[in-house]
């Protein structure tokens, strides 16, 4: 019993476990070494155009973690970051690549906006977040039917459909503010604002949205969900081998109209929790493209949950820092999509390179 007890569950070896030199190794060369790679590459970009490289990333850094008012900020941008990487790490673990988070953003932020000044004069403001958050959830989650069933029963690639319901439901967002819920009391085309009283709580003492901890919780229990849970596993069988998948007995079609509507479902709860929690409004033509921009920070986390909370605070850092630098330096504020991108090509490139290395030492 005793050999039978140790072959399923073996003795925990701690110097086994402790990390190797070649661990060491490759952490520096796959992941360390292309970050800094890409901070040499982008200050060079800025020293080409004519900006102190040194002053840029200082006052990025100073602006974003060491300025009180700027790590509020940064914080609670953090937030719609957060829950749009829940939504994709759940999505791409699948095997399903839903780049529609843009346009379900904005739809649930659009009716948590219409919904939230007109509830709030009859019911209690929990009940008034709550009911913008499951509504913007809702919403969110139906406008990702349409790429859900076309991948789930016609095979229809859904990077081209997600694509083109984003451009469709930021033109349809804009639409629904411009004419329909509309406020006749400004002159700029707007949804009716959420009294900031009646908007999710600040942490005691500061201005950082609770918002913050529905982004955190979000995160961990995706993470938890695919990585500890039968139904996470199930999930990831369909995304590494949708035809074993098939073979096991699992309903590939049914799993991918549920990941495409809880991948929906979170993106569409950002864009509530973004303006119940901050901005109270949404006025036309707004569009932070959130989405797009944390595609490359969950790849870089690995679909890794705690992992994609450190990388989202790095972003949140240099994005919020990234404004005040465009103010103040003059760099342009896309400048930090384009920090991220070089990041991504490198850790790409790095991670190829390495996996060609680990082969020839096998062959």
């Amino acid at each position: 019993m005793m050999d039978e007890a140790q072959a399923i569950h073996p003795p925990h070896d701690k110097a086994a476990a402790r990390p190797t030199l070649e661990a060491w190794r490759s952490l520096a060369l796959v992941t360390v070494g292309p970050i800094l790679l890409a901070f040499l590459f982008c200050a060079l970009a800025l020293l080409i155009a004519g900006h102190d490289p040194l002053a840029y990333y200082l006052y990025v850094v100073e602006r974003g973690v060491f300025s009180g008012q700027g790590l509020q900020q940064t914080l609670t941008r953090m937030a719609p970051l957060l829950l749009h990487a829940a939504s994709l790490i759940i999505a791409f673990r699948a095997g399903i690549w839903n780049l529609g988070g843009d346009g379900q953003f904005l739809l649930g932020a659009v009716m948590a906006a219409a919904l939230g000044p007109v509830l709030v004069t009859v019911a209690p403001d929990w009940i008034t977040l709550i009911a913008c958050m499951l509504l913007a959830m809702l919403v969110g989650a139906l406008w990702s039917l349409v790429p859900a069933l076309l991948r789930a029963y016609q095979g229809v690639n859904e990077i081209i459909t997600t694509l083109m319901m984003t451009f469709l439901g930021t033109s349809f967002a804009n639409v629904l503010v411009k004419l329909i819920f509309l406020d006749p009391a400004t002159t700029v085309p707007q949804t009716r604002t959420l009294p900031v009283e009646d908007r999710l709580a600040w942490l005691p003492g500061t201005t950082i949205s609770s918002g913050l901890f529905i982004g955190l919780a979000a995160v961990i229990i995706v993470h938890l969900v695919m990585t500890r849970t039968a139904f996470g596993l199930r999930l990831r069988i369909v995304g590494a081998n949708p035809k074993a998948a098939l073979h096991a007995g699992l309903s590939v079609s049914a799993l991918t109209v549920i990941v495409f509507a809880l991948s929906g479902g979170l993106a569409g709860l950002a864009g509530a929790v973004d303006i119940v929690g901050v901005f109270g409004n949404v006025r036309a033509d707004w569009n932070p493209a959130y989405a797009l921009a944390v595609v490359p920070l969950v790849f870089l986390a690995r679909f890794n949950g705690w992992a994609t909370i450190a990388f989202v605070f790095f972003y949140a850092v240099l994005d919020i820092g990234g404004e005040s630098a465009a103010r103040r330096i003059g760099v342009p504020q896309y400048f930090t999509l384009v920090l991220v991108a070089t990041m991504f090509i490198l850790l790409a490139l790095a991670e190829w390179l390495d996996q060609q290395r680990r082969a020839r030492q096998r062959s």
